[in-house]
């Protein structure tokens, strides 16, 4: 239901039951610890922060480089390289080495720096439909029974959803966690509670893909209930967090959107009085699922009901997968929107001349190119060049995720990265 952060199941699963590291995992964390510190105390980390600034206020010194290889990670970083025991520890083990390889290996304009955070304890209490999901082992594929059956009597029984969080062992955890990595890394409580709200997916989760499409002929008024319920969950979940303190700004080295990081000085980073609310903060949006609907339908059963969400933000992102350049006279009305995702689906040229110098140009490059066991450079290398000439004038970002697989050879980001930033840099 929310994009965790990167340990955030874990937390779930152990962050009320560890209670001490063991001596061997301890001292492996301490040691991957101190080797981040010192990458993210080198000159070219404040290099790279400049550059991000610089692109986020629309004033690029160059395009710049993102690969995060999603499942891939586990193809540069196996399991059979962890050293420590713990699951807990394992976890933490896994983020350090992801943010060596960054700062080491991978050759991409990522900041590396010497904040490690920690998602709070919590258990949501969901739209009052449980989602029945079958197969969901990360980074697999999975079907899911819907359960919104019938709309006059299941309607009837969603509920807007509640974050309740353990403070205690959040704290305990957080306590455990700063004893073994500080001095070396700052250690943090900072919960990604959302990635999206997109809506849609939730809607296709709930409704199921085919009979959502078929619903909204047969039963839009019900369509459109069922969205406004969606709609008033998120908005009453933000002003929650926000009156609780338990949101952090994301105008900074966090990942915002589908892609690129938040660094700004647009958007205060003390919050107002000490306490951040979402308009000190980075929103995102995004409707991957209705690909096939028309900007108009996409409008009334789907923007209409973000639009009151986004108004919340400072800034904005929009887009993820799917193509923004057939719907772009609906998605520019997002308020604030800084940062539009241009999938591999899109036209290129077109949404070059609909976004202009205006917002950041955020390409997602296909990533089918690092599937193989030896990426051909040389295609790389063009497909990147005609989209910089394609989006010659923008604010442009060059994206490489999604990836399933990377042919199992961790060489294959690092080429992408250097052959991306060799033509970023012409």
């Amino acid at each position: 239901m929310y994009n965790q952060a990167a340990m955030g199941l874990c937390v779930h699963n152990l962050g009320k039951t560890v209670a001490a590291f063991s001596q061997k995992d301890a001292d492996v964390l301490r040691t991957l610890a101190k080797r981040v510190a010192q990458v993210a105390a080198l000159e070219e980390q404040k290099e790279k922060r400049k550059l991000w600034y610089a692109l986020n206020s629309l004033k690029p010194i160059r395009p710049l480089v993102f690969c995060d290889p999603e499942n891939g990670w586990y193809e540069i970083i196996p399991e059979s390289d962890c050293q420590c025991e713990g699951e807990l520890a394992r976890n933490i083990e896994h983020i350090l080495r992801k943010e060596l390889f960054w700062g080491e290996n991978m050759g991409d304009d990522k900041v590396v720096d010497a904040t490690f955070s920690l998602p709070h304890v919590y258990t949501s209490t969901g739209w009052g439909l449980p989602f029945n999901f079958i197969g969901e082992e990360y980074g697999h594929a999975y079907t899911w029974e819907p359960p919104l059956k019938d709309y006059d009597t299941d309607l009837l029984k969603m509920r807007l959803p509640k974050f309740i969080v353990d403070h205690e062992s959040s704290n305990r955890l957080l306590a455990l966690v700063q004893e073994v990595l500080e001095p070396h890394l700052r250690v943090q409580l900072k919960t990604a509670w959302w990635w999206s709200f997109g809506l849609t997916r939730e809607m296709v989760w709930l409704r199921g893909m085919e009979r959502f499409f078929y619903d909204i002929f047969d039963y839009p008024e019900k369509v459109h209930e069922a969205m406004g319920i969606l709609r008033d969950g998120y908005i009453g979940l933000i002003d929650a967090l926000e009156s609780e303190g338990l949101l952090l700004p994301n105008g900074d080295n966090t990942y915002v959107g589908s892609g690129g990081f938040g660094f700004t000085d647009e958007l205060p980073m003390g919050g107002h009085g000490g306490v951040t609310q979402a308009i000190d903060m980075w929103g995102h949006s995004e409707s991957q699922e209705t690909v096939s609907m028309s900007a108009a339908m996409f409008e009334e059963f789907v923007f209409q009901y973000q639009y009151p969400i986004l108004q919340k933000f400072g800034l904005n992102c929009y887009g993820c997968c799917e193509p923004v350049d057939s719907r772009w006279d609906v998605i520019k009305r997002t308020p604030n929107l800084r940062r539009v995702s241009i999938s591999p689906w899109s036209d290129t040229r077109v949404a070059a001349e609909q976004l202009g110098d205006r917002y950041v140009y955020s390409y997602k490059h296909a990533p089918a190119c690092l599937a193989t066991p030896n990426m051909d450079i040389s295609a790389a290398r063009s497909h990147l060049r005609s989209v910089l000439d394609a989006a010659k004038g923008c604010t442009i970002e060059l994206i490489m995720k999604d990836n399933n697989t990377i042919g199992k050879n961790p060489q294959n980001v690092i080429d992408w990265c250097k052959v991306a930033k060799e033509e970023a840099c012409r």
